[in-house]
């Protein structure tokens, strides 16, 4: 990319010089530790299925793949472009969640999955990415169309979207897009007073949730009283990292991948942790956190509100994703499944993560700035007198 000239007006030069290369050299950074730590705890994973040791490799390169392009293609949007995709790919989502519950694959009493013949796909993935930027132009047009009523446009959706996240059920990922709704509302200007009410209305539904679903209930009990219940896979989850130390045991000299059935997806930060330790641990939250706060900082010289309000939402669910994988891991939080943005397998992560980071990238590129003075100036250089020089 770096033979590009800034005189040359290619499609592909014009998005090399405007996008955030700091951001997608991190997004990077992120697949290449998915590959290797897809080589370090899959074939073990594999093996115990009955699988082939390289199925899950050879998938989750295909996946991650894909996931590159789709960051570049999506990238290279416009605005306007990203607000028409997110648009249709939150209607074919929220179809897609719907089936679910009709004809969804039910794994541990959840139906959240449509079976295709070489994956499962879960659709509600693809709705944190297109909900964040349909509310955030909701939200900016009721800003700044007197009578257009998008505050309550954007609420009927995520309405719609609560329900049938409650009906499957996904109560971790309806607290991902409940997180996100709250922030856009709260950086658009939201009363601070609702704020309060947002914020204790989420404090209920927790606790409704709690007394309802009996595996949230479960899952908050052990992480409150450790004494209590199987504690097996955050145990071994704990014992990693303490096996690690600071350096790690080395590639492929780990051994939590043979002991927990979801070594690569929930618990892969444990492998990274036993095999590659806690500096690499380190990093690796570094780059998370660079991509969010780079991202933050950016929208601060950002004057069109559907772009500061899309971009935050979709900035606060990547950021909220890979925390809660990390948490969980850790045994800061209740365990929860939730995959490590580009590095945990699954084939739906990825795609709707980097759809997400597509996005982003596509709504903080530079772009040229309009401003009146320069129209009254260029109106009196093309009236000034031919051999005259214009003030």
């Amino acid at each position: 990319m770096s033979q590009f000239s800034r005189a040359d007006n290619s499609i592909l030069a014009r998005w090399w010089w405007t996008v955030d290369r700091w951001t997608l050299g991190c997004v990077g950074l992120l697949i290449g530790f998915g590959y290797v730590l897809m080589l370090a705890a899959s074939p073990s994973v594999a093996a115990r299925i009955g699988a082939s040791r390289d199925m899950f490799i050879l998938k989750q390169v295909i996946f991650l793949a894909i996931a590159g392009v789709i960051v570049v293609v999506t990238s290279m949007l416009s605005p306007k472009g990203v607000r028409r995709l997110a648009i249709g790919g939150c209607l074919i989502a929220l179809a897609l969640t719907a089936l679910t519950l009709v004809h969804g694959v039910e794994i541990k009493g959840a139906r959240r999955w449509i079976a295709l013949p070489m994956m499962s796909i879960q659709p509600s993935e693809f709705l944190k990415p297109c909900f964040a930027v349909v509310t955030g132009w909701l939200l900016a047009e009721a800003k700044r169309t007197r009578g257009f009523p998008g505050t309550m446009l954007a609420f009927a959706v995520f309405a719609g979207i609560l329900m049938l996240l409650k009906s499957q059920p996904d109560i971790g990922m309806l607290s991902v897009i409940t997180c996100v709704f709250m922030a856009q509302l709260f950086i658009g200007g939201l009363n601070l007073f609702l704020v309060g009410v947002g914020v204790g209305s989420m404090i209920a539904a927790f606790a409704a949730a709690f007394i309802v679903f009996t595996h949230v209930r479960s899952r908050v009990m052990r992480f409150l009283h450790p004494g209590q219940g199987d504690h097996y896979q955050i145990d071994t989850a704990m014992q990693a990292f303490g096996n690690g130390g600071l350096l790690g045991r080395g590639p492929g000299e780990g051994r939590v991948k043979d002991l927990l059935p979801d070594a690569h997806a929930d618990f892969v930060f444990a492998v990274a942790g036993e095999e590659f330790g806690l500096l690499v641990c380190l990093f690796i939250i570094g780059v998370f956190f660079f991509i969010v706060v780079r991202t933050l900082l950016k929208l601060l010289a950002e004057d069109d509100p559907f772009v500061v309000l899309a971009s935050a939402g979709l900035v606060t669910g990547f950021g909220l994703q890979a925390f809660v994988n990390m948490a969980s891991s850790l045994h800061l939080i209740p365990t929860k499944g939730m995959t490590l943005p580009f590095i945990s397998y699954g084939g739906s992560s990825a795609m709707s993560v980097a759809l997400t980071i597509g996005m982003v990238l596509a709504l903080t590129r530079r772009r040229a700035r309009f401003h009146p003075q320069d129209q009254s100036a260029s109106s009196r250089r093309t009236a000034a007198p031919r051999g005259s020089y214009a003030a």
